[in-house]
This record gives structure tokens, sequence and C-alpha cells, in this order.
């Protein structure tokens, strides 16, 4: 007669166990990918003694890429927690777009994306399924720029145009460097919970990422300058697995 009490008392445990509550540890990971949204200004030439002049049509635009995600959970309140986002580095080509497109690649370059975003979880703590929304700040880094003989080739091309006073203008190497980026970002999530401690896990998140690229030429007629504004803005998709420590 006394089993059902006792029943009811243990599951009730073993839900409040899985709970997530204040002080709370979880780390999440998976398959992340990375879709930009981007758009670009056109391609701005300068060199010494010619002034700047945005090149109408000559823009840029970068692929995306799959990486491995991880973040890093730590529950302030049963509802209220502060996420860290991270992934090994992503590699994305970047193409000719406008006048530029059907080139091919212009260039590599390499990014990470750690993202502090604080949370909240509107569902009770000892629901299996557990929605999630956040908020936060992102801190993309560049690094690893690299460029290929038809950006060489473009960059020449375009300070050649009859707009520039030197024609024939024709660059021997390019070297390219982005600026890091500071923006918004938000994410919706869903955990949910197979164990006590393991849960499965989908994400997305949309990310405001704007970046400079300059890119210097040597030329037969000098160093040319060249820079292009991006907004890289993409959405990353995770789906992998919670753990709770």
């Amino acid at each position: 007669m006394f089993r059902t009490p006792l029943l009811i008392a243990s599951c009730l445990a073993a839900a409040s166990a899985s709970a997530y509550d204040a002080g709370d540890f979880v780390i999440r990971g998976g398959l992340a990918s990375v879709d930009p949204a981007e758009s670009s200004s056109a391609i701005a030439v300068n060199r010494p003694s010619a002034a700047a002049g945005d090149k109408t049509g000559t823009e840029v635009g970068v692929d995306g890429d799959i990486s491995l995600g991880i973040s890093f959970t730590y529950f302030i309140r049963p509802q209220i927690a502060i996420e860290l986002l991270g992934a090994t580095p992503f590699k994305h080509s970047i193409q000719g777009a406008g006048i530029l497109s059907g080139l091919g690649k212009l260039g590599e370059v390499q990014h990470l994306p750690p993202t502090l975003s604080v949370q909240y979880y509107p569902m009770p703590s000892e629901a299996k399924l557990q929605p999630y929304v956040g908020a936060g700040l992102n801190y993309t880094i560049f690094f690893k720029e690299d460029t290929t003989q038809t950006l060489t080739n473009s960059v020449g091309a375009l300070a050649s145009l009859p707009n520039n006073p030197v024609a024939g203008v024709q660059a021997t190497s390019t070297d390219l460097e982005l600026e890091d980026s500071i923006g918004l970002a938000a994410q919706a999530g869903l955990d949910y919970r197979l164990t006590e401690r393991i849960g499965l896990n989908a994400a997305v998140w949309y990310v405001d990422i704007d970046t400079k690229a300059d890119i210097t030429a040597e030329t037969n007629a000098g160093r040319v300058r060249a820079d292009v504004d991006v907004d890289i803005d993409p959405w990353v998709y995770m789906v992998g697995v919670a753990i709770k420590l």
C-alpha cells in the first residue's frame, strides 16, 4: 500500500534532479553551419596621386562553411543563463560578385566567432523539452587571409579603368587583411532531455558581422590599395548534444 506514494516521490526526485537550476553548468556541442547573408560595397581602388573611386558593380561575396561548434552555459537562476559560444575555425572562400561574378575565388579567410549571450528558458525547469531564446554580443576574429591570382589580376584591371590616370596597370602580388568585427547576436534553441544529464540540442543564431577588407597590391605603377566593406551577417545553425555537468 506504500508503493504508490514511494513511486511518486521517486519520480518527483528524478525530475527535480534533472532540472536546470541555479549553479548548473551545461556544455553543448555538435556540427555548426555558417550561412552568410552577405552584401558588400563596391571595391574602391586608391593610388598615390589618384583619387579614390568606387567601381560600380565590383563586389564580393562569401560562401558558407561547416565546423564543430561548442557552447558553455551557466545558470544563474533556473530560467536565466549565460552562454559563451565558440567553434573550431570556419574557413570561407571570397568570391567575386556583380561584374566580378564568374571569375572564381578571389581569396580565403578563416574566422572564430566567440559570442556571449544571456538566455531565457520559459518552461518549468523540470520539463524534458526546454526551448530558450537569447541575445548578446559577438566578436569575430579574422585570420589566415590568403589571396589568389584572380584577385591580383582584378585589382590591376580595376586600377586601369578609364577614370584612373594610369592605364595598363598590372599587379604582381596582393595582400589581404580583414578587420575584426563586434556586433549584436540573437539566438533560439531547444534542448530535449534524454537522461538526467544528457539531451539533444538544436540552435540557431543570427549574428551581425561587418568588416572592412583592405587589399594592398604591388604593381608596375607602384603600390595600389583597395578596400571593400562587407556585411556578412550569417545565420548559424547547430545540431548536437547537451551535457549537464
